[in-house]
Formats: structure tokens, sequence, C-alpha cells
């Protein structure tokens, strides 16, 4: 079992930023593509995509990211993190990371950490 750790929400006004961040087991950093997502209060359905990077770090952003939204990998660390900026109460969500191999159906998922936005 892989487990990927989450860290970084909090509460934020309106306007700000954050940088939420994954944990990889090292053993696993060279063969996950990791992808952000978010799930928002009462929608217990779907998660949103937020933004995706793969182990060659190419890099893929979801609508609610583009122009806001900066992830990152940082090897040394077996860390991807998730840069936010100008932050929206509509950003408030779970923010989960997953990670997968490339080709392959099965995702790791992580506990997810709290982002709330206030106006």
């Amino acid at each position: 079992q892989v487990q990927l750790v989450e860290s970084g929400g909090d509460l934020v006004q309106a306007g700000g930023s954050l940088r939420l961040s994954c944990s990889v087991p090292e053993s696993w950093w060279s063969t996950l593509i990791i992808t952000w997502y978010r799930q928002v209060p009462g929608n217990q359905r779907d998660r949103e995509l937020v933004a995706r990077v793969s182990t060659f770090g190419n890099i893929n952003y979801g609508d609610p990211a583009k122009g806001r939204f900066t992830i990152s990998r940082d090897s040394a660390k077996s860390t991807v993190y998730l840069q936010m900026d100008d932050l929206r109460p509509e950003d408030t969500a779970v923010y989960y990371c997953a990670g997968n191999r490339n080709g392959l159906p099965k995702v790791y998922w992580g506990q997810g950490t709290q982002v709330v936005v206030s106006s």
C-alpha cells in the first residue's frame, strides 16, 4: 500500500496564498504520476482535478487552477507541492493528492487536507 500524506491546508482570507504538500514514499517517487484533486463541501461524489505532474515533469492544470496555482516536484524531498495564490472562497474544499502509475488503473489516495477561504 502506498501512503501519500498531504499537509498545508488552513484557513486563509480571500486573496491569500497557501502551499500544499504531498509527501510521496521515496521508493515510489520515480513511478507515480501525482494529481491534486479537490472536493467541495456538500459534494460527496465528485472530485475535481486541480493539477497533475508526471514523473517526467509534464504538467496539466484543471480549470480552477489555471493562472493561480502552480504544481511542482521536489525530488530531493520526494514531495509534490501545490502553490495556490489569489485564493477565492470557491476554492474552499478538501484537497487530495493521488498517485498512479502510468497506464495502470490503481490510484492511491492521501487522507486530504482542508482549505477554507474566507471572504
